[in-house]
Parts: C-alpha cells; sequence; structure tokens
C-alpha cells in the first residue's frame, strides 16, 4: 500500500485536459449505465459547525476503485485553517485489497469539481463563449475558470460576491492571469453580459433568477450540494430550455432539484444527466438564443475517476 501526502499529488495532477478527460469518462460511463455509485452518506455536527460526506463508485471494468471521505469545518478560517480536508482510499476492484491512501486534503475533490464545471460548460455552452460572470470568490470561484480556459476562450470576467473585499482581492488575483475583470454592485449586473454564468457559493437561498440570465447564457451551478443549499430560483430552471444535473437522484435530494422534491411535484421541464449527454453526443443547445443550465452537486464517479488518474501519475513520477 502506497500513502501520499497533497504536496506530491498536486505536483502530479492539475487542472489540465489529461485530467479533464479523465472525469469525461467518468461520466460517460455513468451515463452507460456501467456504474455503480450508492448514495452519498453524509452527517452533520451542528454544534461545530461541521459535516462529512463519504462518496465512492464502481466504474465496469475499472481496476480500481474509490472511496472518499470530504470533511468541512466552516469555523477552520477563524483558527487559521482551511475549511475543507479529507482524503481518498483506493481499493482493487477484484481483490478488496487498499493499494493506496491519498492525504489530499480536498485537494483532488477541488481539481475534479473544477472540471466538471468545464466538461458542462464544453457540451452546453456557446463555442463562442468568451465571458463569464462568476457568483462567489472562494477557490471554486478561482477554479472554474482555470478549468472553463481548458474549453472556451475565455477572457472577460464578471464578478459578485457579498463582501466587496473579497471580490477586490479575487479581482486582482484574475488580472494578474491575463483576464479583463469587473467588479458589480448586484447579480444581475455581473450576468448581464455573459456567455457563462457560474455560481460558486455555500448559499442557502437562491441568489441567481430568470430575470438575470441574457439570451443564450450556460449557467453552472456548483454550490448546492447538501439539503440547505441552494442557489437558483425556481424560475431559472423554468426559464432554461435544458436542464442538465450530473445525477437526478442528488439533484433532488442535494442540489436545485429539491425545490420540486420538497413541494412533491415533478419539475415542468425534462431533466437530463450529464454522463448522458456525453455519452450519446446529445445536442440540447438547439440555437445560440438557448439558456442551458447545469446543477452539480458532485459524483463517487468523478472521486474514482480522479483518484485512480492521481494514482497513474503518482505511479509514473515514482
Amino acid at each position: 500500500m502506497k500513502l501520499y501526502q497533497r504536496d506530491e499529488i498536486a505536483a502530479a495532477v492539475g487542472i489540465d485536459e489529461e485530467a479533464l478527460r479523465q472525469v469525461e469518462a467518468g461520466f460517460a460511463a455513468l451515463g452507460r449505465g456501467e456504474a455503480v455509485q450508492p448514495p452519498i452518506l453524509s452527517m452533520s455536527m451542528e454544534e461545530f459547525n461541521s459535516e462529512v460526506d463519504v462518496k465512492t463508485a464502481h466504474l465496469k471494468g475499472w481496476e480500481r476503485f474509490a472511496i472518499k471521505v470530504s470533511t468541512g469545518s466552516f469555523d477552520n478560517p477563524k483558527r487559521g485553517l482551511p475549511s475543507l480536508s479529507g482524503l481518498m482510499m483506493l481499493f482493487s476492484a477484484e481483490t478488496g485489497r487498499v493499494e493506496a491512501v491519498l492525504f489530499d486534503d480536498g485537494y483532488l475533490t477541488m481539481v475534479r469539481t473544477a472540471v466538471a464545471g468545464a466538461i458542462a460548460a464544453k457540451h452546453l455552452s456557446r463555442r463562442t463563449s468568451r465571458r463569464v460572470a462568476v457568483i462567489g470568490a472562494g477557490e471554486q470561484a478561482h477554479r472554474q475558470v482555470e478549468a472553463l480556459r481548458l474549453v472556451r476562450d475565455i477572457d472577460i470576467l464578471d464578478v459578485w460576491t457579498r463582501r466587496r473585499e473579497s471580490a477586490e482581492a479575487y479581482a486582482d488575483d484574475m488580472r494578474r492571469q491575463g483576464l479583463e475583470v469587473h467588479l458589480h454592485d448586484s447579480v444581475r449586473a455581473a450576468c448581464e453580459q455573459a456567455d457563462i454564468i457560474v455560481t460558486a457559493t455555500p448559499s442557502r437561498e437562491p441568489l441567481l433568477q430568470a430575470r438575470d440570465l441574457p439570451e443564450g447564457v450556460h449557467v453552472t451551478a456548483m454550490g448546492s450540494d447538501s439539503p440547505d443549499k441552494r442557489e437558483l430560483d425556481e424560475s431559472v430552471l423554468t426559464r432554461a430550455d435544458a436542464f442538465v444535473c450530473d445525477t437526478r437522484a442528488q439533484s433532488e435530494h442535494n442540489g436545485e432539484l429539491k425545490v420540486f422534491a420538497g413541494q412533491d411535484r415533478e419539475p415542468p421541464f425534462k431533466v437530463h444527466e450529464l454522463g448522458r449527454v456525453i455519452e450519446r453526443g446529445e445536442t440540447l443547445r438547439v440555437s445560440d438564443a438557448a439558456i442551458t443550465v447545469c446543477d452539480l452537486t458532485g459524483t463517487g464517479v468523478q472521486d474514482t475517476a480522479i483518484a485512480s488518474f492521481a494514482l497513474s501519475r503518482l505511479a509514473q513520477g515514482g
């Protein structure tokens, strides 16, 4: 059994085209029905303002599967510690033996989440997209844009976040990466000229409304990954010409579809799953004016894909 620490994992794996292809292959396997993916195990520890999620999946024909333990301790910034941590364990699918433990402190989750957003944009946004609006200024706000630049020629960034100082620090960082950046005082103003909108917040109430959506925009919602989080107003979902999620079951429990599940009613639109869109080569953008929405809650398939990829890279380096 091999043990790897975050620094060596980060040196071997980044937000690049190979990582994107590996995660995309995982989604495609899910779309073909070639994945066993149990529900997420989640536990909240309210007195400590913390939580833990456990995700896993086996992909048919893959030699290994991963079990990921991801923790969130949201008072940690006051302690000078990161909010997110965790590790990934890789097992032989044949023998059940542990082959590696990746002490990545959430790094691989960051990578697979970022490239998942890029995969959604690759299949759903206009090919000419170059202007992105980001709601939020945390790590995924940075990484989503980095990953988007793998699939679209992004050069203009519009930003809204609740805390102006966070927005300014984020803008400075993104300008250093060669982007033209504009800060806005409202979500609507930030989205007004967007080709792609990314919501990457821990919001517990909707931030984005249908009235904020310009013609032809693609929306990727990243932040709603638990029953108490929500970024999109119901009007955004019903306005979309195509709604896609990583899995319907997770979206109904953790993601944006829970607005309908909570009211015990069916969505008044067809729900597509990203893996099937990829596998079937579906074209859901019927025109340049169409509005597409993708809700990503994070899947065990992504974790097995990125952990397997990481181990292959680490083994090559060793």
